[in-house]
């Protein structure tokens, strides 16, 4: 009896699956066709990019930003939009940033790009003129401690090139950057150069956040074009008695109001689960922030404007969140978990995109293997747009806190690396440097995997 009835089970089971799929693919098809075909995205980010621009926490376009988000999410057809209250750092940057080399010989050289690192302290008016000393890394800077007292030390850290992934050659060069400055200052040095983190092409330095060690001087530090890079190590083995004049004008000024912004779908089934969607509203202060994360920003409320172009109607309610202040603090996302555990809400996923507008290669993940396992299972359904894995470990760095706080599944977008540090955090970061098909195809990823991930659960 048992043999009579299991072949008939097994066959209506596997019957059902694959209707369930083909229903799903279709409805991820018609996802795609509302993006591809008259999706917002792209004019939302023209108009964030070229109207707003640079938008540093604090700064006045913080604010400008803040309310052409929560117009847009409503524009978008989010049944609620409303404002988080975050208190972050204001820093600016104050003036024109100034790296010379001074040698004593009669030959001209032109100022370095250079531009002073975020949350770094101002040389004032009379800059600093000091001998340098180039280190390779943080060894050789420890073989060299008793030299460094009145020197401007050049971390001249590459990207590593064997790093396939170039987030791993960022992961490792990064340190420099955000320690660098206190580390020399320890021994003595009066300022810092390093390296920009990239490993592009060009002479654009990148800025980025440092974070000073309050044992020790907060002493000038600034990031170099890697042509100009190239250049200093050079002059340095022909001149190593060269000096550096650096200026800079940074400082911070008090904490300031600013916000989360968001926008909801309400759930039809578990209104009072979350599913969250987002990226960072900030940027730095010397470009457009167009994949660092305007993309992000516009991809997230892409997803919005498809499930309610098409209505959908979820069975969770779906959170879009334009994060405060990533870039010199991440303040936004700590209080957006704060507030979720404090709250005692439940999320059942949390995505994120704040990797660029590149072409989707596939999600990131901090799930448990059975979590990881059914996400892989809806590959077949995610990979005519781009998508081809779930294999790799992390999460955006804004949903990232809630993982810890309330123990929530999260994830990021992966788009293809490749080009995203010749762009991130320089002058170049703008919107004539975003495909708009790349950036389209990433929307549809994130709608299609919020759909599954709100049908079937995690």
């Amino acid at each position: 009896m048992m043999k009579h009835f299991l072949l008939p089970l097994v066959f209506l089971t596997n019957s059902v699956a694959a209707h369930a799929q083909q229903d799903d693919s279709l409805l991820i098809r018609r996802l795609a066709d509302t993006v591809l075909t008259h999706g917002g995205a792209y004019e939302n980010l023209r108009v964030l990019t070229k109207q707003i621009g640079a938008r540093l926490a604090g700064s006045p376009a913080t604010y400008k930003a803040e309310k052409w988000g929560a117009e847009a999410l409503r524009k978008a057809g989010a049944d609620t939009v409303y404002f988080q209250d975050v208190i972050v750092p204001h820093w600016v940057r104050g003036g024109k940033d100034e790296v010379r080399i001074l040698s004593n010989r009669r030959d001209y050289v032109a100022p370095l790009a250079t531009l002073a690192l975020g949350n770094s302290n101002g040389s004032g008016e009379k800059g600093v003129t000091a001998p340098v000393i180039e280190v390779k890394d943080f060894d050789d800077l420890e073989a060299k401690k008793d030299q460094l007292k009145g020197k401007i030390v050049f971390y001249n850290y590459p990207f590593n090139p064997r790093f396939v992934e170039t987030f791993k050659a960022y992961s490792d060069a990064v340190r420099y950057r955000g320690s660098g400055p206190s580390r020399a200052a320890k021994y003595g040095a009066v300022g810092v150069v390093i390296r920009s983190m990239s490993h592009g092409t060009n002479n654009f330095p990148h800025t980025g956040a440092l974070h000073y060690n309050d044992s020790f001087p907060k002493i000038p530090a600034l990031a170099l074009g890697l042509e100009d890079a190239d250049r200093l190590s050079a002059r340095i083995k022909n001149d190593p008695s060269l000096k550096l004049f650096l200026r800079t004008w940074g400082k911070m000024l008090p904490d300031t109001l600013a916000h989360n912004v968001i926008g909801e779908i309400r759930g039809s089934e578990f209104p009072d689960q979350y599913i969250t969607v987002g990226g960072h509203l900030d940027s730095w202060d010397v470009n457009e922030g167009a994949n660092d994360d305007g993309t992000g920003i516009v991809q997230s409320i892409q997803v919005l404007e498809a499930f309610k172009k098409l209505g959908l109607h979820p069975k969770h309610t779906i959170r879009i969140v334009l994060y405060a202040n990533e870039e010199n603090a991440t303040n936004g996302g700590r209080e957006y978990a704060k507030q979720a555990k404090l709250k005692g809400e439940k999320h059942v996923f949390a995505l994120e995109s704040d990797a660029g507008g590149f072409t989707p290669r596939g999600f990131s993940l901090e799930v448990t293997p059975a979590q990881r396992a059914k996400v892989a299972s809806w590959i077949p359904l995610l990979q005519p747009y781009g998508v081809y894995t779930v294999a790799a470990e992390g999460a955006g760095e804004d949903v990232g806190y809630l993982r810890p706080a309330i123990g929530t599944p999260v994830g990021e977008l992966e788009p293809d690396s490749q080009r995203y540090f010749d762009l991130h955090h320089a002058p170049n970061d703008v919107l004539e440097n975003v495909n708009k098909r790349e950036m389209e195809l990433g929307a549809i990823e994130m709608s299609a995997l919020i759909y599954l991930v709100d049908k079937y659960g995690l």
